[in-house]
C-alpha cells in the first residue's frame, strides 16, 4: 500500500492511496468468502454461485466495496496515522480508480481537528461573590432536623392548624357523589393546601369521632371541568387528630443526630460544612467565567462532527442512565412528545459549548508545556479505586491512560488560567449596594 499524495485544506484532508493487485486481490477474496453464503443466483444453491459467475452477472467490481471495507483499517492506518493526521469522526473513501494493472487507487477524505488559535487567557479579570452563611440558614437547617426527629402524638382535643388528621370523606354535588371525591383513612395535614380553598379550615376546631359536613365552592380554574365553579358538601368522618411534637433544641438533640456533644458546636459544624459548598460553588463560578472569556476570544473553524460526535456520547449517556430505571429511551420520548431528532438537537448548544473548551483548554495546554505526570496518573486511578471500591491494577486495565492523561492536563491547564487571572473579591452586600445606587440615579 502507497500514499501517492496527501492534500490539506480548509481544516480536511484528501490523501490518494494505491493498493497494489496481489494486496487487493487478497481483500476480495476476504470479502467474497465472508459473504458468499448469503448470495441467491438463479440455477444455483443459495450460497454455491461461483465467484467467476457472479461477476460476470453482476460486473467484476461487484465485491470491490466490501473489499475497500475488508482492507480499510490498513487504508486507515497508512492513510490517515503514518501520515501523522488527527482526523474527525470516521474518514471515508470519496473516490475509486481501478487502472488496467490490476491495482486500486482511492481517495480517503477526512476532516481534521482543528487548530485554534487562542485569545487572551493570562490576567483575566473576573468578579468572585464572596457569599457568608446567616444565621437563618444555619436555623433552618436546625429546624429541619428538629422535623426529622419529630414525634406524632395521637391527642384527645380540637384540631388545630399544623396538626394531622385521619379521616373519611365522601364529596357530593348538587347532592350526588363524584368519582375522585371519596376516601377512607386519608391523613392530611391541616394548612397544607392539599385540598380546595376552605376545606381543610372547616376541620379545624372538630374532635376525634365527631361526623359533619364541609361546603365549598370548586376553583373556576378546576382541572375537572365538570366541578370548575360548582359548590359541594362533603360528608366528613373525623378518626383521630395527631400533632407534631418538635424536639427540644439542645445539647441532647445535638449528641442524639451527630457526633458533637453540644449544640453550639453543632451549629459551628453546619455553618463550617455550608461555608465550604458555597466556596466549592464560588471557585466553580469563577472557573467557569474564566473559561467562558477564554473560548469567546477563541478563533478556529470547528468541524461540525466534532460537536455530532459530543450530541452522540450524550444521547447514549442518557439512553444508559434511563435504562439503570426500566425505560427505554424509546419509551421515554414517547412520554415526552419528542423524536430522536428534536431530542438530539437539544443537546447542540451543551455540544457545542463543551467541545469549545476541551479544545481552549488543549491549546493552553500545548502553549504552556502542561502535562500530567506519573505521580498525577496514580493520585487519580487511587481515586477511582477508592472511589468505586476497586484494585488499582484493576482501575488500570479499564481506564484508557493516554486519555487520563489528556483529561488532567486540561485541569491543569483550568488550574494554570486561575493562578494567572486576576479574580476581583466581592461580597454580596456590596454587590446589593450597587444595584441599589444604581437604581436611585436610574430613577431620577
Amino acid at each position: 500500500m502507497n500514499v501517492k499524495n496527501v492534500e490539506k485544506e480548509n481544516g480536511s484532508a484528501k490523501v490518494t492511496v494505491e493498493i497494489a493487485k496481489d494486496e487487493f486481490q487478497t481483500a476480495l477474496d476476504k470479502a467474497y468468502a465472508k459473504i458468499r453464503k448469503d448470495i441467491m443466483i438463479p440455477g444455483f444453491r443459495k450460497g454455491k454461485a461461483p465467484r467467476k459467475f457472479v461477476e460476470r452477472m453482476y460486473g467484476s467490481q461487484v465485491f470491490y466495496e466490501d473489499a475497500v471495507n475488508e482492507i480499510f483499517p490498513d487504508i486507515y492506518d497508512a492513510a490517515i496515522i503514518k501520515q501523522e493526521l488527527k482526523a474527525v469522526g470516521q474518514p471515508s473513501v470519496t473516490d475509486m480508480q481501478t487502472p488496467e494493472d490490476g491495482s486500486v487507487v482511492l481517495t480517503v477524505s477526512t476532516e481534521l481537528y482543528p487548530e485554534v488559535t487562542l485569545g487572551e487567557y493570562k490576567g483575566i479579570e473576573v468578579p468572585k461573590e464572596s457569599v457568608s452563611i446567616s444565621k437563618a440558614e444555619v436555623d433552618a437547617e436546625l429546624s429541619r432536623m428538629q422535623e426529622r426527629n419529630a414525634r406524632i402524638e395521637t391527642v384527645d382535643r380540637e384540631a388545630k392548624t399544623g396538626d394531622t388528621v385521619v379521616l373519611d370523606f365522601e364529596g357530593f354535588v348538587d347532592g350526588k357523589p363524584f368519582d375522585g371525591g371519596k376516601a377512607e383513612g386519608y391523613t392530611l395535614t391541616l394548612g397544607s393546601g392539599a385540598f380546595i380553598p376552605g376545606f381543610e379550615d372547616q376541620i379545624v376546631g372538630h374532635s376525634a369521632g365527631e361526623e359533619f359536613d364541609v361546603n365549598v365552592t370548586f376553583p373556576e380554574e378546576y382541572q375537572a371541568a365538570e366541578l370548575a365553579g360548582k359548590p359541594a358538601v362533603f360528608k366528613i368522618k373525623l378518626h383521630e387528630v395527631k400533632y407534631k411534637e418538635l424536639p427540644a433544641l439542645d445539647d441532647e438533640l445535638a449528641k442524639d443526630c451527630s457526633e458533637y456533644d453540644t449544640l453550639d458546636e453543632f451549629k459551628a459544624s453546619i455553618r463550617k460544612n455550608n461555608q465550604e459548598q458555597l466556596d466549592k460553588q464560588d471557585d466553580l463560578a469563577v472557573e467557569n467565567a474564566l473559561v467562558d472569556q477564554v473560548i469567546e476570544s477563541m478563533e478556529g473553524e470547528i468541524p461540525q462532527a466534532m460537536y455530532d460526535a459530543r450530541m452522540d456520547e450524550m444521547v447514549n449517556d442518557f439512553a444508559f442512565r434511563v435504562e439503570q430505571q426500566g425505560l427505554r429511551l424509546e419509551d421515554y420520548l414517547k412520554y415526552m412528545g419528542q423524536t430522536m431528532e428534536q431530542f438530539r438537537a437539544s443537546f447542540m448548544p451543551q455540544a457545542e459549548k463543551q467541545v469549545k473548551i476541551r479544545l481552549a483548554l488543549e491549546a493552553v495546554a500545548a502553549a504552556e508545556n502542561i502535562e500530567a505526570s506519573e505521580e498525577d496518573v496514580s493520585a487519580e486511578i487511587k481515586r477511582i479505586a477508592d472511589q468505586y471500591k476497586m484494585e488499582e491494577d484493576k482501575v488500570r486495565e479499564l481506564v484508557n491512560v493516554d486519555d487520563l492523561k489528556k483529561d488532567l492536563a486540561i485541569n491543569k491547564a483550568i488550574d494554570f488560567i486561575k493562578s494567572h487571572a486576576n479574580i476581583v473579591e466581592k461580597a454580596a452586600e456590596e454587590e446589593m449596594e450597587e444595584l441599589i445606587r444604581f437604581l436611585k440615579n436610574y430613577l431620577q
